[in-house]
């Protein structure tokens, strides 16, 4: 056992390159502000603030231009930390080792392990490199960061012959690159290390995969550029009108300006913005830490959840469930002593710590000190102790098959026991045997067959469910969510878990049957799945592709490094905040703080809610352009002077504004939110129908608007007095599609009794500015009005009670055939 030279490990790195991922070109941060700024919602924020600098008010210009900078900055850090997910992985598959040089065991950094390399392994240890395993007392790993197995995996010794396998399965002779040692030590001999280990396959596939855009993203964007261009075309048309039909140059670019103000949706990126920001926050309370925006819009979306089991449905804490004493062999305390005294005192093992939690077993206390350690072989380990009195003890536990030949078992006894371990085994449970022996005084034999066992009964051990799971299942099925458990624990344990939570039955898929399956046959095979079980890491991304491909919007849960790629290739990478790994954290869209299943579905809910309100906010404001954009193309084609200007359209958008962000966002859930289906992925943000409410509301507030102005100047109003009735119109219908908007599926009474301060405040602030601007001689010449007067005043309130009439009747409408 001299390992390698010196020089030949100097060699070897020269030839193999360091033991870490190779580095990415990352995207530099100029680059990364350049792909942000170049969004169209942004580049007409910056055309809108234009406006305003030309129209002379800096004030609304510095504001806009600010909210530019804010929201580039905030994608700007998102984007910059998604970066982050191979540098995180590097620095876990590269810990520090100890390995063999020139006969000595020498530490040395991950980075310079290479192939050829001893490493000699002991508990604790993270594995430098993925070796073959060359000698083993005892030794077992987690590698749950590669498989998700939520059980540590034996080994066995190499026969210096068979090639680098593939994680998971018991008594296998190969160790991995970061995984941990949990019981034992052993050698091992590394054969692949850097991006050629199992870890840099992984960072490999991670590094391929872009996420795309989210469909709400996507639709908002043409949104706007198609409002946009609306609006530069229509700005010219006015603008030619007046200054070819009346030779007012001035006047027309005033108009034409004005109708662009009035046309340019820059409510839509804030609406996006102020909604997907305040939602992260609120999700934020609910322990759902949203690490990119458009995860936000698309929890609210997703149709299958994809939930690992361990830790997430589970507890992540093996408990003992059963314990079921031989014939004539004492009862179920003895039992569990037993497997407790086969256990080590301080463990690492799960399984171990559950046996001392149920056992009782105070060593010291109990005046007990070992003598013996029978190391972990052929699937069994035991341990002999002395008692105050000098007798000796020996307690030994491991596969309920070994145990049983360990203690010569008579056919009949070995008959029965592995019939219930059949059963037991297929209700998910892990089952261990127990056995006892008397050791004779005098020396220890070498062997722990030298000793005469006798076989003390069978023990099972669960990892149980989380008390919120089974509640949380119930809502998604509720809701019309689909959840999928995918996992690397075995199919029996899987699919217990899968009828504990109330889950359809159905036959568990496995890796080896994913591995079989092209891709239109696992999509075929995945239509009614409820577990996919044993499966490797490039198996969960192609679960994740394939779900997509059948028109899935699929929200992906994981942890461990294995889960990296699956996390940002879904939809919804949801990684685990506390016990996830790094790697798992950066890749994802959403964490958990609490890894608790329920907590997912709360930030479902919470999704729906926040697309429901972005909703509502693009409905209001699609319908409260109308009149403004109308009034202002009646009075060019009528040949009116202007009814609005730009001082007019700031007014209003100082009623839209809060009214799109913070009305609309503060707007609690509707009852029967978690009772809907899904929401079809191609489904636009407003729907034909109502697409074409909103169109319609608006079409009757510009009547009714238009309507006012109209009987002012056929009553031979003055100029000032007709433009302030149509703008008290204006203002008292844009307050009454506010409440419109926001009643969805809810009546009027319902949405008035919902308690939402912001729109008191609102109602209260556009009333208090119209008063002091139709009652105020200053504002008055501000806003270019002349006193209305009392006809004006009952002319302008009659007209906007029959708009609110016919707008809150089209909602009761659109609601009866919804």
């Amino acid at each position: 056992m001299k390992g390698l030279s010196a020089r030949d490990a100097a060699e070897a790195l020269a030839r193999h390159g360091p033991n870490e991922l190779p580095s990415q070109g990352r995207r530099s941060g100029w680059r990364i502000a350049a792909e942000v700024a170049g969004e169209p919602m942004f580049l007409l924020l910056l055309a809108c603030g234009a406006l305003y600098v030309l129209l002379g008010d800096p004030g609304e210009a510095a504001m806009l231009f600010a909210a530019v900078l804010g929201v580039v900055g905030l994608t700007f850090w998102q984007e910059r930390k998604t970066e982050r997910a191979l540098e995180a992985l590097r620095d876990l598959s590269s810990p520090r080792a100890l390995v063999l040089r020139d006969g000595l065991p020498v530490r040395v950094p991950g980075r310079e392990v290479v192939p050829g390399d001893e490493l000699l392994l002991e508990e604790g240890d993270r594995v430098p490199a993925d070796a073959v395993v060359l000698e083993s007392a005892g030794l077992a790993c987690d590698e749950s960061l590669l498989t998700g197995e939520s059980v540590p995996v034996p080994k066995s010794v190499w026969d210096g012959a068979a090639p680098l396998g593939r994680p998971g399965g018991d008594d296998a002779p190969f160790v991995w690159s970061g995984t941990l040692v949990v019981r034992g030590r052993g050698r091992a001999m590394a054969k692949a290390t850097g991006p050629r280990t199992e870890m840099g396959r992984i960072g490999a596939s991670l590094s391929s995969l872009v996420p795309e855009q989210t469909a709400l993203h996507k639709e908002s964007a043409r949104l706007v550029r198609f409002m946009g261009a609306a609006a530069f075309a229509a700005c010219l048309v006015i603008a030619a009108v007046y200054g070819l039909a009346r030779g007012s140059w001035t006047q027309g670019l005033l108009a034409g300006l004005t109708l662009a103000m009035s046309l340019v949706p820059e409510e839509f990126p804030v609406i996006l913005t102020v909604f997907l920001a305040l939602g992260a926050w609120r999700m934020s309370a609910r322990r759902v830490l949203a690490r990119r925006a458009a995860a936000i819009e698309a929890l609210g979306s997703a149709t299958i959840l994809c939930s690992d089991k361990t830790g997430t449905l589970t507890q992540n804490k093996m408990t003992v469930t059963r314990a079921e004493p031989a014939p004539g062999e004492g009862d179920e305390r003895a039992l569990l002593r037993l497997a407790a005294l086969a256990s080590r005192e301080d463990p690492v093992d799960p399984m171990e710590r559950a046996f001392h939690e149920a056992g009782g077993v105070a060593p010291a206390a109990e005046g007990l000190t070992l003598e013996k350690e029978y190391p972990l072989e052929s699937s069994r380990m035991a341990r002999v102790w002395r008692d105050a009195s000098g007798a000796r003890h020996a307690a030994a536990k491991g596969a309920p098959e070994a145990v049983l030949e360990l203690c010569g078992a008579p056919p009949v006894l070995r008959e029965a026991a592995l019939a219930r371990l059949r059963e037991l085994g297929a209700g998910g449970l892990r089952v261990i045997g127990v056995a006892e022996a008397r050791a004779p005084e005098g020396p220890l034999p070498a062997r722990v067959e030298a000793l005469s066992w006798r076989w003390a009964g069978l023990t099972a051990l669960a990892d149980p469910l989380r008390p919120s799971a089974r509640e949380a299942v119930a809502m998604c099925r509720a809701a019309g969510l689909r959840v999928l458990i995918v996992t690397g624990d075995h199919p029996a344990t899987a699919l217990g878990v899968a009828r504990e939570l109330g889950l359809l039955e159905g036959p568990a898929l496995t890796g080896a049957d994913i591995a079989g399956l092209d891709a239109a046959g696992l999509t075929a095979r995945l239509r009614d799945a409820v577990v996919a079980a044993r499966v490797l890491p490039e198996q969960k991304l192609q679960v994740v592709r394939a779900l997509q491909a059948a028109g899935e919007v699929v929200a992906m849960t994981g942890d461990g490094v294995n889960d990296a790629p699956a996390l940002k290739a879904a939809d919804i990478g949801v990684a685990m905040g506390g016990r996830g790994s790094d790697v798992a954290r950066e890749a994802a869209g959403v964490v958990l703080l609490d890894d608790d299943f329920a907590t997912l579905v709360a930030g479902v809910r919470e999704g729906r809610r926040i697309f429901d309100n972005i909703r509502k906010a693009m409905a209001f404001v699609v319908a409260v352009h109308i009149p403004i954009a109308g009034i202002a193309l009646a009075a060019a084609a009528a040949g009116w002077p202007l009814i609005l200007m730009p001082v007019h359209i700031l007014f209003l958008e100082m009623v839209i504004d809060p009214a799109c962000t913070v009305v609309f966002e503060a707007d609690p859930e509707e009852g029967d939110l978690m009772a809907r289906p899904p929401r079809p992925p191609l489904e636009p943000i407003l729907g034909r129908e109502a697409l074409v409410l909103s169109v319609l509301r608006g079409a009757v507030a510009f009547a009714a608007a238009f309507g006012a102005a109209l009987w002012g100047m056929a009553q031979g109003w003055s100029e000032g007095r007709v433009r302030a009735a149509a703008f008290t119109v204006i203002v008292l219908l844009n307050l009454t599609l506010i409440v419109a908007s926001l009643c969805g599926r809810r009546g009027l009474r319902a949405t008035l009794a919902t308690p939402n301060p912001a729109l008191r405040w609102t109602f209260a602030g556009a009333g208090l500015m119209l008063a002091l601007a139709l009652g105020t001689p200053f504002l008055r010449g501000v806003f270019h009005f002349d006193a209305l007067g009392g006809a004006g005043l009952a002319a302008a309130a009659l007209a906007a009670a029959a708009g609110q009439a016919a707008v809150l009747g089209l909602g009761r409408l659109y609601r009866m055939k919804t």
